[in-house]
């Protein structure tokens, strides 16, 4: 039987290990060394995903991108930043929460309040959606750009929600969802249009109403 001193000098070995050393015990079949992983980037990961989902579902969508990254570790070469490689599952595992969110709900828009139709021609403008989002209306914003962002793929939600909200370089935006610059820029110029659009649509819905 292994005794408490005899765990912690264990975890104390372990902890002192590179990133791709416990990757190769894990590989090997020391299962239990992945622990030592999901206490290394535990907060990181979890605010990646706290970012992207509602709190209440935080936690879950962060224990998914953990069963994720240790189910794929066979694809990982080893000579990359694991850090990096394990935020890329992180961000795929926001959206696929949001890709599954969108196929379960069936929601019914309410009628808007003065303020949050005054939100909504300011955001549907060419203002910034930070900005808007900062604004004395922002106790409207959140509900509102959750709204629209809704209609939006899961793809355009992400690159929307990290160029434009939390205004990621775009470097950083391509190694989270895994595309190139080129591409990250593309898609998220493309998807800010597609958002301003919705929310004037949202607006004139909103308009025709008696």
């Amino acid at each position: 039987m292994i005794d408490a001193g005899t765990v912690v000098r264990m975890r104390e070995q372990s902890a002192a290990r590179s990133d791709a050393e416990i990757v190769d015990l894990v590989r090997d079949g020391d299962v239990d060394a992945f622990e030592t992983l999901v206490e290394r980037y535990e907060d990181r990961v979890f605010g990646i995903v706290a970012r992207h989902v509602p709190p209440r579902d935080a936690g879950e969508v962060a224990h998914d991108a953990f069963v994720r990254a240790y189910l794929a570790l066979s694809s990982y070469a080893g000579t990359g930043d694991f850090a990096g490689w394990l935020a890329r599952i992180a961000v795929r595992a926001c959206s696929d929460y949001w890709r599954g969110r969108y196929r379960r709900r069936e929601r019914e828009e309410s009628a808007l309040s003065d303020e949050e139709r005054r939100w909504l021609e300011e955001a549907a403008s060419d203002r910034s959606i930070v900005a808007i989002e900062r604004g004395e209306s922002a106790r409207h914003a959140s509900e509102l750009l959750d709204r629209a962002l809704s209609r939006l793929s899961p793809e355009d939600r992400m690159v929307i929600e990290i160029v434009h909200i939390d205004e990621r370089p775009v470097k950083e935006a391509a190694a989270a969802l895994g595309w190139s610059a080129g591409n990250v820029k593309v898609r998220a110029l493309r998807a800010r249009r597609k958002l301003r659009r919705i929310l004037g649509e949202m607006l004139e819905d909103q308009g025709g109403r008696p």
